[in-house]
């Protein structure tokens, strides 16, 4: 029998995800409901089921795209509906009828668009005229209206009920950095205790945040929908475009720290030689990835803000000098140079152009790509004497 601690951590999960789609559920019950209302009353339709259909599948519990989603469900009734008309008045209705009209249908909305809802919608009308609605009648006029009423009341409740449209992306970005900044923490102590088990926990770790990150990039679509036409929002602009600038960096950054993770495996594995100085690097960047966890949380005007992640940034690429790679295999030298695009990536996450934060980083040839940074920055760093067993060079 399930004692209630074990019954609260099953319920756990389903709880956050009806929290996360709360408001959804709430703006799909609202539009349609107010789009029966206007097709009933306004517009004059005794019975235009298809309204309010046309304003929850507009919304959908997804925040992304929906101002795309009504557009593509007009459009696909209006094809579904016109090629259906057409086709059924001239060869009448039944079993091949059907097949050939929604073969038709779906064919003209794939070659218009590619939408998915466009090409469904169009399928679902052209069905409705060769079986329920006479061909050359109002009822595929009427049921075009309809879904326009949805789809734009749909759009009119997002603008008067809005999600935050930075609020949700932002929460998705600082969860992805936590994991980030945590992984490295265990491939940090798996290098320490030359013990591959908690680098392979962080790999799997690394490996898991596509979702999450394929959410934070919803999130933010739908931000910058809500952005255009919810005046309540329109002064969100400059931050969402600053976190949908940092969106392809942090997902460059996990993308490193996952080959970072299974090359440190690699080097564990075969007892590689490593210089502790690199393995400090590790434990400084991932002090600087939870600045940046808390800068993306933060308010405007907060700390810490762009400037600072920056700085702690800056000061760990000053120190990852080729010097750390002396005379090392190939693990400590991919992992060196793991750390150094992920230092990039993190850099550009907190708003620094990508040519700037190559150039804070120490060259690696006399004749680097882009001019670094003055040479003072990047004074010789005391090479340790002491180690842990033969896993560091002394």
């Amino acid at each position: 029998m399930l004692d209630r601690t074990e019954i609260r951590r099953r319920l756990r999960g389903p709880a956050a995800r009806l929290r996360r789609s709360a408001l959804p559920i709430v703006q799909c019950a609202l539009a349609a409901g107010l789009a029966w209302w206007v097709a009933t009353g306004p517009v004059g339709h005794e019975r235009p089921f298809f309204a309010p259909i046309a304003a929850v599948v507009s919304l959908g519990l997804s925040l992304g795209a929906r101002l795309r989603r009504s557009v593509e469900l007009v459009c696909g009734v209006t094809i579904g509906i016109g090629v259906g008309d057409l086709i059924i008045s001239m060869i009448g209705s039944g079993p091949w009828q059907i097949a050939l009209v929604v073969v038709m249908a779906m064919s003209t909305a794939v070659l218009i668009n590619g939408g998915v809802i466009f090409a469904m919608q169009a399928g679902n009308s052209a069905v409705l005229v060769a079986t329920l609605i006479p061909p050359g009648g109002t009822g595929g006029i009427d049921r075009m209206i309809d879904a326009l009423v949805g789809g734009l009341v749909g759009v009119a409740v997002v603008a008067m009920v809005p999600t935050h449209p930075v609020r949700r992306a932002r929460r998705d970005a600082a969860g992805i950095l936590a994991t980030a900044r945590d992984v490295l923490w265990k491939v940090e102590a798996g290098l320490v205790e030359n013990n591959p088990k908690p680098i392979d926990e962080a790999l799997q770790q690394a490996r898991a945040t596509q979702p999450a990150i394929d959410g934070m990039r919803t999130h933010l679509k739908g931000g910058r929908e809500i952005s255009r036409i919810s005046p309540l929002y329109w002064n969100t602009k400059p931050r969402l475009e600053r976190l949908t600038a940092a969106a392809d960096p942090i997902d460059n950054a996990m993308r490193n720290i996952r080959v970072l993770a299974r090359r440190s495996l690699s080097l564990v594995r075969d007892d590689e030689i490593l210089d502790p100085r690199l393995v400090q690097r590790i434990q400084e960047i991932a002090k600087a990835v939870d600045v940046l966890r808390q800068m993306i949380l933060a308010e405007p005007g907060d700390q810490p803000d762009q400037a600072e992640a920056a700085r702690v940034l800056r000061s760990v690429a000053r120190k990852m000098r080729p010097e750390l790679v002396e005379g090392a295999g190939l693990s400590a030298t991919v992992v060196f140079a793991q750390l150094r695009s992920l230092i990039v990536d993190l850099m550009q996450a907190a708003g620094m152009e990508r040519i700037s934060a190559i150039a804070t980083l120490p060259p690696t040839t006399d004749t680097p790509a882009y001019r670094p940074e003055l040479d003072s920055d990047f004074d010789p760093e005391p090479r340790p004497t002491s180690g842990d067993g033969n896993r560091y060079t002394t």
